[in-house]
């Protein structure tokens, strides 16, 4: 047999951006690592700079960054980290973006317009990318953008999980906000044994950026109405899903979301809504200043770092995956 083989073992790294170190800190305290040291910074005229401080020749390396804002500055941070790492001949190079940047941008809706989200997915595989690790896209599509194996995790159970140690099925009612979420709604279903609620809405042509809520289908009066979604970013929706609800009766509103991305005055508007309680998980930061007065927030750490040990094993990642695709 020809050829000469390796006398070291394959050894896992991870690392992280800037974006959301506590979240690295987790994963890694849940893998019995450290956080590889790496020096990032700005120039003066904002560009990143990266250089790790130890070695990483044939390494696994698992890039974790949080797509929070500044977001392009993020996204942009975590793409010359990949490329610093194919430079220093790294084996194999995952991105793990928690919360995948542009993912709403993932269909042409109207002519002239840009796909983003394939846009991002080619920008990490120019940049040396093998592996995509991402939790809840906003459409499961996306995983067809990379031309690679995309660990599509799911906080589903998480949620649902701490949903149910809060409220009874018999009492509960989960509520798709909108046409997009009625399968993700529907798993919610399938775990808890509870009902379902759909609100239909639709955008008045005479009024530009505002959305109308037309009818809610479902069992709400005198019952707990979680609604699910998986990002709240202005929090428009759930704030117009909320009013929908309490008008039919609900007894009580709970949000749920697996990004809190909270852009504006999304902290005000939740607050002067009807949702009564608010359960997130940590895929990123919390804004500075944001404050809800009932907030739970999930760690996402365990099944990141689950999923890190399974794809550095060569195990089975899809079980982690609970029968969702």
């Amino acid at each position: 047999m020809t050829g000469i083989k390796a006398t070291g073992e394959r050894k896992l790294m991870l690392f992280s951006g800037r974006g959301h170190r506590e979240l690295a800190e987790d994963v890694a305290g849940r893998l019995g690592t450290g956080v590889t040291p790496a020096e990032l910074k700005d120039f003066a005229n904002g560009e990143i700079y990266v250089r790790y401080e130890e070695s990483v020749r044939g390494c696994d390396a698992f890039v974790l960054q949080a797509h929070t804002a500044p977001i392009n500055h993020r996204i942009m941070e975590q793409l010359i980290m990949v490329d610093a790492l194919k430079r220093a001949s790294a084996e194999r190079i995952t991105v793990v973006a928690p919360f995948f940047g542009y993912a709403r941008q993932d269909k042409k809706h109207r002519g002239r317009e840009p796909v983003s989200a394939r846009l991002m997915a080619d920008l990490f595989t120019a940049a040396g990318a093998d592996r995509l690790m991402v939790v809840d896209l906003h459409t499961a599509q996306i995983q067809g953008f990379f031309d690679g194996p995309v660990d599509h995790l799911h906080a589903m159970p998480l949620l649902a999980d701490h949903v149910a140690r809060l409220v009874g099925s018999s009492e509960l009612t989960i509520v798709a906000p909108d046409a997009g979420r009625v399968r993700v709604a529907e798993r919610w279903t399938d775990r808890a044994g509870c009902a379902l609620a759909i609100i239909h809405k639709r955008r008045d042509p005479a009024r530009p950026g505002e959305i109308s809520v037309q009818d809610v289908v479902g069992e709400i009066a005198g019952r707990t109405c979680v609604i699910v979604d998986d990002m709240i970013d202005t929090g428009g929706t759930i704030v117009r899903a909320a009013e929908a609800l309490a008008a039919r009766g609900a007894a009580e509103i709970i949000a749920a979301a697996t990004h809190g991305v909270f852009s504006g005055d999304a902290a005000e508007r939740l607050a002067a809504s009807a949702v009564s309680r608010l359960i997130i998980t940590d895929t990123l930061p919390l804004p500075p200043g944001f404050h809800f007065d009932d907030l739970t927030v999930l760690s996402i750490s365990p099944l990141v770092a689950r999923a890190i040990r399974e794809v550095f094993t060569d195990g089975s990642v899809t079980t982690l995956f609970e029968g969702e695709s």
